[in-house]
């Protein structure tokens, strides 16, 4: 018998994209499923290109916003019923909203378990509970067995493919001679940003050392802005924050030979297009569960939490820092990261 999942994601861009390719390993293992995928529309190129998913937008700004903005969008939803189930990958106050207009109709609900008292033990001040969670791809995956969908998650990159650029991209970019290499130096949080400084000077140092065509990631305005300050510091260098919408973005990754992100959305969107990611954590750890699906854990740069017992402080970074130093950023050096870089392009 046939199964339709309504599943619901509408923030953060990195959580997002996490869903993708556990959905994509769902839909391969259970051939008689079909997904549809609710978010916001901006995100769609997340989605693209999987078979037996469904991607709906949802203007949370706009025509859904507040309850009665979500009752249209679930009145939308239901015309393209019945489901088998809604897999809840979120569970906040606006999914539990549709959540229970759905259960109204008789429609299973299912949540993802976010784990929050193990979080909670292993970013205390002290006497911290260190030891790694439960990944959230695991997480999302839960949700569909709960379902009665068999799913094993393979946790490796997607084979890269070679996607056309647009003309204007090629201007910006020119012709691959040598590696690319991305650095995304940016998050939404301060104990997750490492810095423009010392950015330009890793950017430097591969140029130098390596002889990599360096590319810039980052959002529109303001990093936009500094981005741009950055490459007239380095040559040879690109900076595409705010010059490239997220599908073109997405494909320009997946030229890369290696991505250099914080622990952020870019390290996931590398993850959907196989491409490996050094990966720099600050306030954040990896046990978390919010590592790039797929990515290895050997390419991580991050001070030891012998070194500096006070990490991880924060599930999202979001936490000031007790030590009022960010130490566990600022000891990061460049030196740090471009070793972990020249071992992963030397492999």
């Amino acid at each position: 018998m046939s199964k339709k999942i309504l599943a619901l994601r509408f923030s953060a861009m990195g959580d997002v994209a996490m869903t993708a390719p556990v959905m994509k390993e769902v839909l391969e293992q259970n051939p008689d499923t079909e997904i549809i995928m609710v978010s916001r529309p901006f995100l769609k190129p997340f989605f693209d290109n999987i078979p037996r998913m469904t991607f709906i937008g949802a203007d949370l700004n706009g025509k859904h916003k507040g309850f009665g903005g979500l009752t249209n969008l679930f009145k939308e939803l239901k015309k393209l019923g019945p489901y088998t189930a809604v897999a809840d990958l979120h569970s906040v106050l606006r999914t539990f909203i549709i959540d229970g207009l759905f259960q109204s109709t008789g429609t299973k609900v299912y949540r993802i378990d976010k784990g929050r008292k193990g979080k909670k033990a292993l970013t205390k001040p002290s006497k911290k509970k260190f030891e790694p969670l439960r990944s959230t791809p695991e997480r999302y995956a839960d949700v569909f067995r709960k379902i009665g969908l068999d799913v094993t998650l393979s946790n490796q990159l997607p084979s890269k493919g070679s996607p056309a650029l647009k003309n204007a991209e090629l201007e910006l970019l020119g012709g691959k001679t040598q590696p690319w290499v991305g650095i995304a130096p940016f998050a939404q949080h301060e104990g997750k940003i490492w810095g423009e400084a010392k950015a330009v000077a890793l950017a430097k140092m591969l140029q130098e050392k390596l002889n990599v065509k360096v590319l810039f990631f980052g959002g529109p305005g303001k990093e936009a802005e500094i981005l741009e300050k950055c490459i007239k510091e380095v040559p040879n260098s690109v900076n595409l924050a705010g010059n490239i919408k997220l599908k073109e973005e997405l494909d320009i990754i997946e030229l890369l030979d290696l991505m250099v992100s914080m622990d952020s959305a870019n390290m996931h969107m590398a993850s959907l297009r196989g491409t490996e990611c050094v990966s720099i954590w600050g306030a954040t750890h990896h046990y978390a569960g919010f590592l790039g699906y797929g990515q290895s854990t050997e390419n991580i740069v991050e001070i030891s939490e012998k070194e500096l017992p006070c990490r991880p402080c924060s599930v999202f970074g979001n936490k000031p820092c007790l030590r009022n130093d960010y130490a566990c950023l600022d000891s990061i050096t460049p030196e740090m990261v471009y070793h972990k870089i020249a071992t992963a392009l030397h492999k």
